[in-house]
């Protein structure tokens, strides 16, 4: 087996200290690996949680090093998404913008056969999108099955193509599944909730071909706008309803 001599360390900052034992602060540093054969080369660029450590070179073999190195990475954290049209994605939006584990929301257009739709040309009801959220969840936080319990008391899922006042398909109750478990558990899902209704529920539950992201100005449109009639008629009164104690 060949033999790796000890690494040797190489300031990037004018006056660092090229010794045998170096402190990182938040200094870039390059550990350069010298062997007869190759060079191995690793970059730890301001690494915070390098800060006042010191790392003594000829003690320390190349594995064990790296070894170290990888403690101080921090894993992704795994996420998921869950796409859902129920009516207006305004209200979609703020409604999961009060629950825990939700990472990110984006409002959009999905379902139709038109590619990068505008909110004018979907408004028109031509274009076969539904308004949409996809959802980035945390399901260490929040389960799929959990999102899907809202998503029917968010809306009336038994009103076709209408909720309340909006009226056209682009305001159709639908599930875009993301995988098959999510397909499995949207349909578990949707049996289960009918009990809760009395008219059949027309939710439609489809695969997600293509999300398109809305214009910005519909992002995060309750926050930014509460003041605005259609925030304090309809979608306040929505949310009292669901969250009040």
């Amino acid at each position: 087996m060949l033999s790796m001599p000890a690494p040797r360390l190489r300031s990037h900052v004018a006056g660092g200290s090229k010794g045998d034992a170096f402190r990182t602060g938040r200094l870039n540093v390059r550990i350069h690996f010298l062997c007869p054969v190759s060079r191995w080369f690793l970059d730890i660029r301001n690494n915070s949680a390098l800060s006042g450590v010191f790392i003594c070179m000829r003690t320390l073999s190349p594995l064990l090093l790296l070894l170290l190195i990888s403690q101080t990475l921090v894993p992704m954290k795994k996420t998921e998404l869950a796409t859902l049209g129920g009516g207006c994605f305004w209200c979609i939006e703020a409604v999961y913008q009060k629950m825990p584990g939700i990472l990110r929301l984006t409002s959009g257009y999905s379902g139709g056969h038109v590619t990068n739709p505008t909110y004018e040309q979907v408004c028109t009801g031509t274009t076969g999108h539904a308004e949409v959220v996809q959802i980035e969840f945390d399901p260490s936080l929040i389960t799929y099955q959990q999102i899907l319990e809202l998503f029917w008391k968010a809306h009336d899922p038994t009103t076709l193509n209408r909720q309340g006042n909006d009226t056209g398909t682009q305001y159709r109750s639908v599930i875009f599944f993301h995988t098959e478990e999510q397909e499995r558990i949207a349909k578990a899902s949707r049996t289960g909730a009918q009990k809760q209704f009395s008219d059949p529920i027309v939710t439609e539950i489809v695969p997600l071909k293509t999300f398109y992201k809305a214009e910005e100005y519909h992002q995060d449109y309750y926050r930014n706008n509460a003041s605005q009639p259609y925030c304090r008629f309809v979608i306040k009164p929505k949310l009292d309803k669901l969250f009040s104690k």
